[in-house]
């Protein structure tokens, strides 16, 4: 019988299966041609722009003196968007001898106070006591540049997963500005442009990690309590910050750390850490990272530091940083660990570069920008002029879609297991090699001709309790239930986080380069060929299907339609009608999310009209946030279906309806 521990031990074979035959570089010559690979694909996973940046607008706000150093509180322009500019909020902390000096970027990770916080400030002071110029800067949707004033949010999960559409990620954006904030600290008279380093801790030592291995410029990288390998990972919950979807495809963490060579870095972990920051899952990337160094002859500029320790930055770890900073960064010493100087970080608000209320209004958060990002990919969507126009885009915009889903899985069939227990045929089944699903389907009235199958993405057991289920019945209906993988009963302990049903799921499947919609689309069409081969085979050919989802569902179904010829018909209730959204998502599953997807597919309507001119009833859309669309709404957002069955000729065969009670939503989804 399917449980709970079959999807993550499914997602843990395949991450196996990829990295089986890791390539070992023996040479700089193999190396360098892995190294291009790697990077160029890392690139690309992340959604960073390398484009040539334009001019770096700086506005210093105030300035502060305090006992041997300086604090300029500073706004960097990373971005310019339709919505307006895009600020980093910034803290530059200056010593007190005149330089040049060297520099040293400090990102913040999950503090709760960002760049304000007394971990991120203690740092900054020490480093800026020992000489460096140090640059503290508030990622975005953290700090002073959440959805709100105050300090304390979180940017991840549905905050976060507002990017995902568009094929810029978390990572892609911090790496971005944090390459922008070099370029400020390049253009600053104190600083020494040549010798500068990044450091960070938790989400902050993911920053170290991708900005360090991306650009150059950066001399000395120390990374804390954040270095693992990515198989750690997966079944764990970790933020969508350090998500790097399908690395696992094509890397593992030592490769990353290996772009960092002939630089210099250092790794410091905990030992009392999680299991993906743990000491022992780091050695693994360290020592092939250290390979990596050793073909360059730089064995000597890695280093592995184990603080006896929980998840921290604790003045330990911090003289560790400042030993290794100062021998790489000023050629002095050995590298050993450098006694503190006395730090005393100030109150969070009296370092914020907006103090109070003091935020402009048109600040851009997070959601805001990722809406403008995905308004300017939704230009290239246009309505087809005719009908020809469309074919020949709906055909490579399936194609794009079953390349995403992959090749047809083949299972072994004799692992089937098909039973009857009151009137109602139970399948378990394998929709992978040793992960398997489990279904219901019963028959409707003698004869009928009609198939249903229902999917709810909250479990079969809920689908099969649902008005829908109860009006396919009483029409006669054909009715299978399929319980698709990590839902319901299957979902992993621990899958929700916060506003996320699914998180901890979809983001396993990230790493393995297998977005849970896409595995969703295949677990549907393998229902259908174990219907066809089990339930029908002797009897009568597989009837005309209806795919129906109920609530967010709906788009599963959709997918699954546009890439199944065999449904003739889809009905979805309570769907999403949109993907684009400039606030956060509201309740619900990050699975439905493909990265890059607007670029590709488009918006969920788009997707819907890959169904003309087979029937298409959309039933109570929601939006992005989980309210009800009205119908002036909703006819607006689902605009482009509209056109393409009205290019074809099929408008009677679209239909929108809002507004509806369950119950007569119920008898629409089972009616002819």
């Amino acid at each position: 019988m399917p449980s709970s521990t079959d999807y993550l031990d499914f997602i843990r074979r395949t991450a196996r299966q990829l990295r089986k035959d890791e390539p070992v570089p023996t040479s700089l010559v193999q190396w360098h041609s892995v190294r291009k690979e790697i990077r160029s694909r890392l690139v690309r996973a992340i959604g960073l722009d390398e484009s040539r940046p334009g001019d770096l607008p700086v506005r210093v706000v105030r300035q502060q003196q305090r006992d041997g150093y300086k604090i300029e509180h500073l706004l960097l322009g990373t971005f310019k968007t339709p919505a307006g500019q895009v600020w980093m909020t910034a803290n530059a902390y200056l010593p007190e001898k005149k330089g040049p000096h060297p520099a040293v970027l400090c990102v913040h990770g999950h503090w709760s106070g960002a760049k304000q916080d007394p971990v991120v400030q203690s740092r900054c002071i020490g480093l800026a006591k020992l000489g460096f110029v140090v640059l503290s800067v508030d990622a975005i949707g953290a700090g002073e540049r959440g959805l709100e004033e105050a300090l304390g949010e979180y940017h991840g999960e549905m905050v976060a997963a507002t990017l995902w559409p568009t094929g810029t990620l978390l990572a892609g954006l911090q790496v971005w500005e944090n390459m922008r904030a070099v370029d400020y600290l390049q253009s600053r008279p104190e600083v020494l442009r040549d010798q500068i380093g990044i450091t960070g801790t938790s989400g902050g030592g993911n920053q170290t990690i991708y900005a360090g291995a991306l650009d150059e410029r950066f001399k000395c990288v120390v990374p804390v309590c954040s270095v693992g390998n990515y198989q750690a990972y997966l079944g764990a919950a970790c933020c969508m910050c350090e998500l790097v979807p399908g690395a696992l495809t094509f890397t593992e963490e030592w490769q990353v750390l290996g772009l960092v060579a002939p630089r210099a870095l250092m790794v410091i972990n905990a030992t009392r850490d999680a299991v993906q920051f743990s000491v022992v899952e780091a050695r693994k990337s360290v020592a092939g990272a250290r390979r990596v160094f050793e073909l360059f002859d730089r064995g000597a500029a890695i280093r592995h530091v184990a603080i006896e320790s929980g998840h921290a930055y604790n003045q330990p770890m911090r003289e560790a940083m400042y030993g290794w900073m100062t021998r790489f960064l000023k050629g002095e010493g050995d590298g050993s660990p450098i006694a503190e100087p006395k730090v005393t970080p100030q109150d969070r608000e009296a370092i914020r570069v907006w103090p109070g209320t003091s935020r402009p209004d048109d600040h851009v958060n997070l959601p805001r920008f990722a809406k403008d990002l995905a308004d300017s990919l939704m230009k290239r969507h246009v309505l087809p002029t005719h009908a020809e126009h469309w074919e020949a885009e709906a055909e490579w915009r399936v194609s794009g879609l079953k390349r995403m889903c992959g090749p047809s899985v083949k299972t072994d069939r004799k692992n089937t297991v098909v039973r009857n227990v009151d009137g109602v045929t139970e399948l378990e089944f394998e929709v992978e090699p040793s992960l398997g699903l489990h279904a219901r389907w019963r028959p409707g009235t003698a004869k009928s001709g009609k198939l249903a199958v229902l999917v709810d993405l909250k479990g079969g057991e809920v689908a099969e309790e649902s008005a829908v289920h109860r009006s396919l019945q009483k029409a006669g209906w054909d009715v299978g239930v399929l319980n698709l993988r990590a839902t319901g009963k299957l979902a992993p302990q621990g899958n929700r986080v916060r506003r996320a049903l699914d998180h901890n799921a979809s983001q396993w499947g990230m790493w393995v380069g297998l977005p849970l919609l896409t595995q969703w689309v295949n677990d549907l069409r393998s229902f259908l060929d174990i219907l066809d081969e089990s339930v029908y085979s002797e009897s009568r050919s597989l009837p005309p299907i209806r795919l129906i989802g109920l609530g967010t569902s709906g788009a599963v179904t959709t997918a699954a339609a546009a890439v199944e010829p065999r449904v003739t018909d889809v009905v979805t209730v309570g769907a999403l009608a949109s993907v684009i959204s400039d606030e956060p998502y509201g309740f619900g599953e990050m699975g439905l999310l493909v990265p890059g997807s607007l670029k590709t597919l488009g918006d969920l309507p788009q997707m819907m009209s890959l169904l003309a001119p087979r029937r298409l009833a959309v039933l109570n859309p929601i939006s992005p946030k989980g309210q009800p669309l009205a119908q002036r709404a909703a006819d607006k957002a689902l605009g482009h279906p509209a056109g393409v069955y009205r290019t074809l000729k099929a408008s009677g065969k679209f239909t929108v309806i809002c507004g509806l009670s369950r119950e007569n939503a119920a008898a629409a989804a089972a009616g002819k």
